[in-house]
C-alpha cells in the first residue's frame, strides 16, 4: 500500500498453540497485505517443544533467531500440565530483558460492548521481577515461601519508561499503583521510586494510589486514570481486568519492550478448545503486530492496519465472542475477518476515532533507563532471622533455644508475621515454621557471619531443624528488614 522505505526488516514468528496458527495466518495475512517491508522468519516454541524435552519450551538455536531479528511475534501457546514445565512468556521476557510490558486498553462503543465507552488507559507492568521470579519453597509440611523480588533498578527502568510513554504518546497522567502500606519495603521502594522519578517530568501529572483502592475505581471509573505503573503481579491480574472492561480480553494486544528486543502477542491464551474451527478473534494478535510496527519503524502501515481494522469494526463485521444482535452486522470466521480488514486497508472509521502514527511520534527508546548508580550505602548486619520447623508450643521453642544463644539474644519468635514470644495472645493460630530473631545483646551492635555461623552450628547439634536464614541488616543506619514490635 505504502512504499516508504526499501529496507526489510526481519521479524521472528511463532505460530503457538490452539488458536494460535489460525490467528498468527490472518495476521501475517494482513501484514504482507500492506506491503510492509518485512521479513518473516519462523520459529517454533510451545507445546511440541515442551514435549519433545525441553522444559523452557524453546530450543536453543531459536534465542539466536529472535536475538537477531528486530522483533518477536508470537501467537499464543499451552503450557503442559505438571512436569515442572517453565512458563515461555515469562522465559522469554527475562531472558531478554524485556522489562516493560505495555498493554493499551480501549473501548471501542458503541459497536463492542461494554459499560465504559470512553475507556482509554494504557497499563505499563514491570516485567522482569516481583514475585513472577517464581522462585518459592516447600520449608515445612505446613509452609510454603514465596519471594518477592524488587530491586532498585526493576523499580527505575519501568517507572521512567511510563513517564517516557507518557511524554512520547501525548498523555497527560502517570498513575502508580503499589501496597506500599504493607509491604513497606519492596512496594515502598518501588512508590519511592517512583515519586523520585516523577519530579523530573512537571508536565505529566502524577497520583499514587493503594491497589486494591485502585483496582476498585478502574474497574467502575476507569476514565479516572490515564498511564497506570505498577509492579509485575498487580500489573499481570488488573491488565487483564482492564482489557476484559473495554468489552473484550480478546481485543487486546500487548508490547514486551527492552534493550536488547520486544515481543508482541495477543494477551489472552491458546483456546484449544476452539482450535481449528475458524471462529477464533485475531483482533489481539493484529493489534500486537501495529505495535510491532510502530516500534520498528514503521508507524505509516501502523496507522493503515489499525484504521482498517477499526473501520471493520465499526462496520459490524465481528467474530462470535463480539457478536451482538442490533449492533453487529455479520459475524465471520477468523480468516473472513481478516479479509474485511484488508478490504478496508486504506479508510479510516467515522464514529471511532482513527489514529494516525507519525515518524515524529517514535517508539520509547529504552536503550538508557537508569540514571548512575546511586552512592554506595553503609551496610551492617545487626541481627539474623532463623526460620524452624518444630510442632512445640512457642514456650518450649524458647526453652531450647535459650541457652544456645549467648554471645547474641533471643529479641522475638514470630509465626506467619505475628509475634508470639513475648506475650502471646491466647488466639493467634500458630503453625510450625517460626521466625526465630536474634541481636547481639548490646542494642545497635553488629554481628559477624561467624556469629551465624556458629549459632547454626549450636542449633544443629541440638537438634533443631532451621530451614532458612534471613540476615538483618542496616543501610546508612536504616533498618532494612521488617521490625517486630517492641524494635519500633
Amino acid at each position: 500500500m505504502t512504499n516508504s522505505t526499501t529496507t526489510t526488516t526481519a521479524i521472528a514468528v511463532a505460530n503457538g498453540d490452539g488458536i494460535g496458527p489460525e490467528i498468527m495466518d490472518a495476521t501475517l495475512h494482513i501484514l504482507r497485505k500492506t506491503g510492509a517491508p518485512i521479513e518473516f522468519i519462523p520459529v517454533e516454541i510451545g507445546e511440541k517443544v515442551y514435549l519433545r524435552g525441553q522444559p523452557a519450551g524453546i530450543d536453543d538455536e531459536t534465542w539466536d533467531i529472535i536475538r537477531n531479528t528486530k522483533a518477536f511475534l508470537k501467537a499464543p501457546i499451552t503450557t503442559p500440565q505438571g512436569g515442572g514445565f517453565k512458563s515461555l512468556n515469562v522465559t522469554v521476557r527475562t531472558s531478554m530483558g524485556l522489562y516493560a510490558n505495555v498493554r493499551p486498553c480501549v473501548s471501542y462503543a458503541p459497536f463492542v460492548e461494554t459499560k465504559h465507552p470512553n475507556m482509554d488507559v494504557v497499563i505499563i507492568r514491570e516485567n522482569e521481577e516481583d514475585l513472577y521470579t517464581g522462585i518459592e519453597y516447600h520449608q515445612t509440611p505446613q509452609t510454603y515461601h514465596a519471594l518477592k523480588i524488587i530491586t532498585q533498578p526493576g523499580c527505575e527502568k519501568i517507572v521512567r519508561y511510563a513517564f517516557e510513554y507518557a511524554l512520547t504518546n501525548g498523555r497527560k497522567k502517570v498513575t502508580c499503583f503499589t501496597k506500599d502500606n504493607i509491604l513497606k519495603l519492596s512496594d515502598g521502594q518501588f512508590r519511592k521510586v517512583f515519586d523520585e522519578i516523577a519530579k523530573e517530568y512537571p508536565q505529566i501529572e502524577n497520583e499514587h494510589w493503594i491497589v486494591d483502592i485502585g483496582a476498585a475505581k478502574l474497574a467502575d471509573t476507569p476514565t479516572a486514570f490515564d498511564v497506570i505503573v505498577l509492579p509485575n503481579l498487580y500489573g499481570d491480574i488488573l491488565s487483564d481486568i482492564a482489557a476484559q472492561i473495554t468489552g473484550s480480553v480478546g481485543l487486546a494486544g500487548s508490547a514486551n519492550i527492552g534493550p536488547h528486543g520486544a515481543m508482541f502477542e495477543a494477551i489472552h491464551g491458546s483456546a484449544p478448545r476452539r482450535a481449528g474451527q475458524n471462529v477464533a478473534n485475531p483482533s489481539g494478535l493484529i493489534l500486537a503486530s501495529v505495535l510491532m510496527l510502530v516500534h520498528i519503524g514503521l508507524p505509516e502501515y501502523a496507522t493503515l492496519i489499525q484504521n482498517a481494522w477499526l473501520k471493520t469494526i465499526e462496520d459490524g463485521v465481528h467474530t462470535y465472542d463480539i457478536f451482538k444482535k442490533g449492533v453487529s452486522k455479520q459475524q465471520v470466521g477468523t480468516k473472513e475477518f481478516a479479509e474485511a480488514v484488508i478490504e478496508r486497508l486504506g479508510k479510516k472509521p467515522s464514529q471511532l476515532k482513527p489514529v494516525t502514527y507519525s515518524k515524529e511520534r517514535k517508539a520509547v527508546n529504552v536503550t538508557s533507563m537508569t540514571k548512575a548508580a546511586p552512592s554506595k550505602q553503609k551496610k551492617e548486619t545487626v541481627g539474623v532471622d532463623i526460620f524452624i520447623q518444630s510442632d512445640d508450643e512457642v514456650e518450649k521453642i524458647y526453652e531450647k533455644l535459650a541457652p544456645l544463644c549467648d554471645p547474641l539474644k533471643l529479641s522475638l519468635i514470630g509465626n506467619r508475621g505475628v509475634r508470639v514470644w513475648p506475650k502471646k495472645m491466647a488466639e493467634t493460630y500458630c503453625v510450625d515454621s517460626w521466625r526465630c530473631r536474634f541481636v547481639s545483646k548490646e542494642k545497635g551492635k553488629t554481628i559477624t557471619h561467624q556469629q551465624i555461623i556458629d549459632l547454626l552450628g549450636r542449633m544443629a547439634a541440638a537438634h533443631i531443624d532451621f530451614t532458612h536464614t534471613e540476615n538483618l541488616c542496616t543501610f546508612d543506619g536504616v533498618p532494612g528488614y521488617t521490625l517486630g514490635s517492641d524494635e519500633q
